[in-house]
């Protein structure tokens, strides 16, 4: 069958650099750290006392006072996302076909601040079982996309996908198939991720993954740097319209750009450590360009996973090296992570939408934080350090890899007729 052609004509983002989508963009683009003191708990006696926090976010900007008291954070962030995009595509129940309409919304860990919650209140008790009869509602990770289906009365495909940090990159794939395949005309798709609670950070901390750098937590996430020390935990919502071309052209919409192709595979090698050849994520970029018809000299923007873990930002420039030859070197390459921290679930869309943006505006956000070189990088690829470069950008390529061995990537391009 003739797939049909995707293009992107709606983006909303709430993210530690701003909650719409203007602000985000611009934050990146100045080199804005988002990285601050946690206020969401008391991280007093935490080894990490810092993260990405969304700033100043009032769900009831967004939604009612009951209805907000049955949402865990992370399903109010989505929704609020939801509906700048939906307002940004200008498309509404009566002007599109809602039965071909579907969300696909992606979170890793979904309601664990509810979870917490809960099982505490029942500790602190006398045993006696009192638990909210929203609990299970709130916490489960498909219940934000089942929101935003019954908000807007979308009554096409609807379900969550979940593969830790790549979960929103694959949310993204699994929505654009839907259409490219014929079944839908337009998907919400994207992610949602809000763990900044005692059990969030205290498990990454557990496991030495995060960054521990108390004393300066704006220049804490350094990707690429040899001083890094470990990721900063953000928090974060992202949902991007994706429509049939026909279908958008015929509402005479604004389009984004065209998503090219996407890719999934898995590092078949350990829970957490990447393969430290980067054996997955070349994998996984090869099958990206592949499916978009592409060749390594087409990309112009890497969007990295990046984190500013030691062992993983080494593997995944493996991987870029192998995939693109002497063509890595007329790359840019950023993490933009350096400015929101790792949102987890809702990072594959925060950096979908940063590749976009660069389509449309020509312009690469910066890797900020670079102190010292680390002599295992190559120095002759272009890290775009600490600030941003103007530069045409035909198509972009955006990385996650998650806990797993799980790795995802998507690649847009410019939108020709």
């Amino acid at each position: 069958m003739q797939l049909k052609r995707v293009v992107v004509t709606g983006i909303g983002a709430l993210t530690p650099l701003g909650n719409n989508l203007n602000d985000y963009w611009n934050n990146l683009v100045n080199g804005v750290s988002g990285a601050d003191f946690i206020t969401l708990f008391d991280a007093s006696k935490f080894k990490t006392r810092f993260a990405c926090e969304l700033k100043n976010f009032d769900p009831l900007q967004y939604l009612d006072k009951k209805e907000a008291r049955k949402l865990d954070r992370f399903t109010q962030t989505a929704i609020a996302a939801s509906d700048e995009a939906v307002r940004d595509a200008g498309i509404n129940k009566t002007n599109i076909n809602t039965e071909r309409a579907g969300v696909v919304i992606a979170s890793g860990i979904g309601g664990l601040i509810t979870f917490q919650e809960e099982v505490t209140n029942f500790a602190k008790g006398d045993g006696t079982p009192r638990f909210n009869p929203f609990f299970i509602p709130k916490m489960i990770l498909d219940i934000a996309s089942g929101h935003i289906s019954m908000r807007h009365e979308f009554r096409g495909p609807n379900f969550a996908v979940v593969s830790a940090c790549a979960s929103s990159t694959n949310a993204i794939m699994e929505a654009y198939n839907l259409i490219r395949l014929d079944i839908a005309d337009v998907m919400l798709s994207g992610g949602s991720e809000s763990v900044i609670k005692e059990a969030g950070v205290g498990g990454f901390n557990a496991m030495k993954a995060l960054s521990e750098r108390n004393d300066d937590p704006k220049t804490a996430s350094r990707p690429y740097d040899k001083e890094r020390d470990g990721f900063v935990m953000g928090e974060a919502a992202a949902v991007l319209v994706l429509e049939e071309l026909e279908h958008a052209k015929a509402r005479g919409a604004k389009i984004y750009c065209e998503i090219a192709g996407c890719g999934s595979t898995a590092d078949a090698y350990h829970i957490t450590a990447p393969h430290p050849e980067g054996l997955g994520a070349k994998i996984v970029m090869n099958a990206a360009l592949k499916d978009a018809g592409m060749k390594p000299e087409d990309i112009d923007y890497i969007n990295t996973h990046g984190t500013s873990t030691p062992l993983g930002d080494i593997a995944e420039i493996k991987a870029i090296t192998s995939v693109f030859g002497e063509h890595a070197y007329n790359i840019n390459i950023s993490s933009t992570k350096s400015m929101t921290g790792h949102c987890l679930g809702a990072a594959g869309a925060i950096e979908a939408i940063a590749c976009i943006m660069s389509l449309v505006n020509n312009i690469i956000p910066p890797t900020i934080n670079h102190f010292t070189d680390d002599e295992e990088l190559d120095p002759r690829l272009n890290f775009t350090f600490n600030k941003a470069q103007q530069k045409t950008v035909n198509a972009a390529l955006s990385n996650t890899f998650g806990f797993g061995g799980h790795n995802a990537c998507v690649i847009v391009k410019k939108y020709i007729d």
